[in-house]
């Protein structure tokens, strides 16, 4: 099974794929201010627990918002090592199915970097 995350935004979005990629459950949900707190948990109740079934992550890595992108690219890379599976980053209008081609053509980023659409907007520190 294939797990698939979209933080970027409101709503967030979770997928649990077949390897054809056809949809077995989701999970779309206004996170909110929540997103850290709930994110491993609805993957865990997708999963039923049990993190063995994957065989490879799909993340949406931008551009988007910079907490929402952090805290869901973050949660992958982490499951992808974790689990010792293949990951890939997509962005663009056909994000979803990029990442599946991705997949079958055994392709593995190892580790998605976000793409934000923006330079960082970093206060300077006071003197």
């Amino acid at each position: 099974m294939i797990l698939v995350l979209k933080t970027a935004g409101d709503p967030t979005e979770i997928y649990l794929l077949g390897l054809s990629g056809d949809i077995i459950k989701q999970k779309v949900w206004s996170a909110e201010r929540r997103l850290a707190h709930d994110l491993i948990g609805e993957i865990e109740d997708l999963l039923d627990k049990d993190f063995t079934k994957l065989s490879g992550v799909v993340v949406f890595r931008g551009p988007g918002s910079f907490t929402g992108l952090r805290i869901g690219i973050t949660t992958a890379n982490a499951l992808a090592y974790g689990q010792n599976i293949p990951i890939v980053g997509t962005n663009g209008e056909n994000w979803l199915k990029d990442g599946i081609e991705k997949l079958s053509d055994k392709k593995n980023d190892k580790v998605v970097l976000p793409e934000y659409g923006a330079p960082a907007n970093i206060t300077k520190p006071r003197k």
